[in-house]
Parts: structure tokens; sequence; C-alpha cells
């Protein structure tokens, strides 16, 4: 029986390699044009080759975001490049507007069509409708319950289901806003938010003595257009049930730390459930890494019916319990591992390493640490700098260490 793909972001090639070696099945990035993440680091079209030889020679996808809605000059413009992401062998590209679907199916007949979460497919004649148009995937909107979700493939068992199962949501249908546009001037549907959903905002009385005042909901802050992160960790089975094929996290612009720490938490999950069903819930391993990195309140959406409850009214996003240290960049030998430096640490303290290997969560207390001519560290504040650990534990080139915060 073939596994549920874990589908990770990367919004740069060492995000890619970090979601890779966490344990990704596939991977999703934008290039440098028709990408709803424009201020994302992206690919140039050399390095969408790059990726995809990449990903491909570690028998994993890779799929690659055209879900801008496209105006009449992306029109003739998005055509070379349709034909170049045919030419690499992407796996899919993502598409939300139907005239970019129309000219990917007229100039790169071979390359498949994931229908992007932004069209808002919500029901099953959508959903049918784009498999008539050639889709050969549809990445269904965030707002559907179980069972819309499993009528939707019963009425449509010939067509690939994708949902989102982890990171942030947005305050807008489907992710199409227009504050962003109305604010700054940024517009969302063609790659540019600035995620003003997020900012604190006041009430401002032009007369009043102090010049403004403070919005409150029900006296818990000010964040009154800040969705909570969606988290289903506990859901593989049912979402498996219902017919999804591939579970996606989101977040290219988040950092490699965020993406280690919930790809591994994924990763470890669902060949849990595989193994030992549903009884993987029980074990608390999961959950807690998610707690480990920045984020919002977590919510389960739609997934279980109608919910008022999913607007995160306490802050911007929590730092979490883990802080990002510094990540190995070879495989431990003679004693130590070639180390390099992302948060201030020094000897004496306890690492806790971050791995998809046995090591995860092993801890390293910091006895002794050497820059590179071997001179002995007691302070590790260089931002960086690429350091000797010495350990016991063989850590892997691509493991992460972090402290409690």
């Amino acid at each position: 029986m073939d596994k549920v793909e874990l589908l990770s972001p990367a919004g740069d090639m060492s995000k890619l390699k970090t979601a890779i070696y966490y344990g990704a099945d596939a991977v999703y990035v934008g290039g440098k044009s028709f990408s709803l993440r424009a201020l994302a680091g992206n690919f140039t079209d050399e390095e969408l080759k790059e990726a995809t030889e990449f990903v491909h020679s570690k028998n994993k996808k890779i799929y690659v975001t055209v879900n801008i809605f496209g105006r009449n000059d992306d029109i003739e413009k998005s055509k070379p490049y349709f034909k170049y992401l045919e030419s690499i062998g992407v796996d899919g590209a993502i598409i939300s507007d139907l005239g970019l679907i129309s000219v990917c199916r007229e100039v790169a007949p071979d390359l498949k069509i994931n229908v992007s979460t932004q069209a808002n497919s919500l029901n099953y004649k959508t959903v049918e409708f784009y498999k008539k148009l050639g889709a050969t995937r549809v990445i269904l909107a965030r707002e559907l319950s179980l069972s819309e979700i499993k009528e939707i493939k019963s009425k449509n068992p010939d067509i690939e289901l994708e949902t989102f199962i982890h990171g942030a949501m947005c305050i807008s249908y489907s992710g199409r806003c227009l504050l962003s546009d109305y604010r700054t001037g940024r517009s969302s549907n063609r790659g540019a938010c600035v995620q003003a959903c997020r900012w604190q905002y006041e009430i401002r009385e032009k007369d009043s003595e102090t010049g403004y005042m403070t919005i409150e909901e029900d006296e818990r802050g000010t964040y009154i257009l800040n969705s909570k992160d969606l988290n289903l960790i506990d859901y593989i089975k049912e979402l498996i049930d219902a017919g999804v094929i591939s579970f996606k996290i989101e977040g290219r612009m988040k950092s490699e730390y965020y993406l280690a720490t919930v790809v591994n938490a994924y990763r470890r999950a669902i060949d849990a459930y595989y193994n030992e069903g549903e009884t993987y819930k029980n074990n608390p391993l999961y959950k807690d890494e998610l707690e480990k990195t920045a984020h919002r309140e977590f919510t389960t959406a739609y997934l279980l019916g109608e919910n008022d409850r999913t607007v995160n009214y306490e802050d911007s996003q929590s730092k979490g319990t883990r802080k990002f240290i510094a990540v190995v960049l070879e495989d431990c030998k003679d004693g130590y591992a070639i180390i390099e430096m992302r948060n201030r640490f020094a000897v004496g303290d306890e690492l806790e390493v971050l791995s998809p290997n046995e090591t995860c969560n092993k801890i390293i207390k910091v006895n002794r640490l050497e820059d590179e001519k071997g001179e002995k560290i007691n302070d590790a504040k260089v931002v960086q700098q690429r350091l000797k650990l010495y350990t016991e534990i063989p850590l892997k080139s691509g493991d992460i260490l972090r402290t409690k915060i």
C-alpha cells in the first residue's frame, strides 16, 4: 500500500534539501515569476532544473507554483515558462487561474496540472470540472470538512486530492485577500502579500485627547484579523479514509528550522500510523515537536465542521519552546562534528538534537568547542562561525542543534 504523500514547502535550495533530509516525499517551490510567494527566495530557471534533478535523485517529487491570478500580459509571458517546466521534468504545476490552466494545456500538454487551493474548490462539481480541463490533482479549499472531502472523492474517484495539514491559515477565503493591496498597494493575488492580517490594529479617533483607542476582543488583545495555525496531526487516518493522497505543509517563507521541525514530526507520525495504527496518537512526541517552533495557537479549522474559534487574538505568534542554535555541516568523525553557529551558546550549555535519525532529542552537554584553527572556544558568539563540537553522539550532516527557551 502506498503511503500518503508528505508535501513540504521549499522557499530556496537550502530549505528544499532540509525538507528532503527530514522526510518529505515531495516539495513545492516557486520560480521568480508567476508565484504567490514573490517575497520568498524562490528559484531561477537554472535553480529549478538543479532542484528537479536533486529531488528526482532522491526518488522524490517536485511541484512548481504558477498560482498568481494572471492579467492579460501574463498570458504570453507564461507560455515559455510552462514549456520550460515541462522540459526539465517537474512533476506538476500548481495553477489557480483558468486562463493559465488553458495556456499550460496548450503549450505543455505533458505537464501535470495541480489546481491550487486559491481556486476555491469546495464541491465535487468543481473538482469534476477541473478534471475535464485536464487536471491531475486538485488542492482543496481549506474551508472543507472531512465529510465534504469524502463526498468529493466519492464523486471523483479518479482524481488526486491534496489538502493542507499544517501551517498558517488566511483570514480570507482560501487566501484570496485584498487587505495587503488595500493597506500597502502590494497584491496578495500577485504574489506580494505583506501579511497585513498579522498586524496589531488600533482604532484612532481624530479629535480624541489621546489620539487613539486600543481595540479589545474580550480583553485579550488587538490581533483581530490573525488566524490560528492549522494542526491536523491527530487526523491522519480520517484524512486518508476521506480520500486525501497528499498532506501539504504551509510555509515557503518559513525558516529552515521550522521546516525541519514540522516535516520531522509529520514524517514520524505518518510512519507510526502505518506501522501501529491509531495508537500513534498515544505518543506525545509528535505534538511536542510541533510546540518547539514558532507558531500561533493551533486549530483544526473546519475539518470537523463549522468553527467560530479560528482567530488568534493573543499575539502575532508564539516563540516556540526551542531556539535554533546550529546546523551540522559534516558527519561526526573522530569524536567531533563540524557545525555552523546560528545563535549564541557556550561551553556548559545543553544542546538538543533535531534529526530524522535515532539521535533525535538526544542531549549534548557542550564540554569542548574549537574554531577551525583548533583553538578552544568557550563562547560561540560569531554568527555562522564554523566550529568543531566534540560529542559521542553520531551527528549527521543536516542535523540541527537547539536549546530550550
